[in-house]
């Protein structure tokens, strides 16, 4: 719904999940009598928060959601203690064997340095201690099963909802699907691969970006391709640099006064609906040398369609001081978001997980 129709009556049925609810079922919320709060409820007894969250043991997985549909996700909210990028998220669609969503769980909501930063857009919020939002509308035909699996070598506590309607979902829904990514570092002199194995029909919709850079200067000339539908040498979409994509211009640059007649060139966190630069982390002189940053776009008003095939790829590509375009070698990584007809094409494999690591 938006809006414009929320007056409308509906036959959805609303439910949701949290660990008040295993299974979302009507009138089951609050019925725990034991949980991570029943020591603190201890006095006051079941339905006063016994079960407000779970622990979720060193290398094992969670189920978060197991839903028999038709049905829609609607929103996911989740805040977890431990290291992001060593908790996978995954999404599976209708019984199928390998995840439509394969994501550290920081990167999949935009905090792919494993540090929080206030992030509010219509697809992704990220608001004040470490509080995750997904917004990306999610339907699906027969089943949606959502885990958390924890590669780390601690026990972590998780706190989670996941609201979701039952209703009658179109022919010509595609289905939600996101994929993590990272080099490290970039290929000299070659184009940083998003995605490049999507098959069937579909449209691209967002693109999170997280760069840690390597060497001085300007970093963000890069121009990002779409290859749609069989192109193969040259793409159909090009884009003119790393900062126009991502809707800012001039290296993300804002001048201010340092002091009376003394100005500096900073950059310029923001946030829109539909992108953003919400995460600029400055090297700190000592152990923290390298600047990172974290980046978001989405093509929610303009997704790219295609019907057979997409791949997607951007440059890592500087300025030098000679006035001239530089190829740099530094750390990225991403998460691509899209919706397409299943099956898919499986994604490739996660790095080890010493390799997932941020520091």
């Amino acid at each position: 719904m938006t809006l414009d129709n929320l007056y409308k009556l509906s036959d959805a049925v609303s439910r949701s999940i949290s660990p008040e609810n295993f299974t979302g079922a009507k009138g089951q919320g609050g019925m725990a009598t034991e949980g991570t709060g029943a020591d603190a409820a201890k006095n006051l007894g079941q339905g006063w928060k016994v079960s407000p969250s779970v622990k979720i043991d060193s290398k094992s997985t969670f189920t978060l959601a197991e839903v028999d549909g038709p049905g829609e996700i609607k929103h996911i909210w989740m805040t977890a203690t431990g290291n992001w990028r060593l908790l996978i998220f995954r999404i599976y669609w209708d019984d199928e064997k390998e995840p439509s969503v394969e994501c550290p769980v920081g990167d999949f909501f935009c905090m792919g340095w494993g540090q929080y930063s206030p992030l509010q857009s219509l697809a992704v919020a990220v608001n004040p201690g470490n509080g995750f939002n997904c917004y990306w509308p999610m339907p699906f035909h027969k089943k949606c099963r959502i885990t958390l699996e924890n590669i780390s070598d601690h026990d972590v506590t998780l706190y989670y909802q996941i609201d979701y309607v039952l209703a009658e979902v179109p022919n010509d829904a595609a289905y939600f699907h996101a994929e993590f990514k990272q080099e490290d570092p970039v290929s000299y002199k070659k184009d940083y691969v998003l995605v490049e194995n999507i098959h069937g029909r579909g449209q691209y919709v967002g693109t999170y970006l997280a760069l840690e850079t390597r060497s001085n200067g300007w970093w963000g000339e890069g121009e990002i391709k779409f290859f749609i539908d069989g192109d193969v040498q040259f793409p159909t979409i090009c884009g003119t640099g790393a900062e126009d994509y991502f809707c800012g211009s001039y290296s993300f640059d804002t001048k201010k006064e340092k002091a009376p007649g003394i100005e500096t060139i900073e950059y310029t966190e923001f946030c829109s609906p539909y992108s953003g630069l919400p995460q600029v982390i400055r090297g700190d002189g000592h152990y923290n040398v390298m600047e990172r940053f974290g980046m978001y776009r989405w093509h929610i008003t303009d997704p790219i369609h295609f019907k057979e095939t997409l791949r997607v790829t951007i440059q890592d590509l500087g300025w030098g001081d000679d006035g001239k375009y530089r190829p740099r070698q530094d750390r990225i990584s991403s998460v691509v978001y899209w919706y397409q007809t299943e099956p898919h094409n499986p994604f490739p494999k996660l790095p080890p997980k010493n390799e997932l690591v941020t520091n």
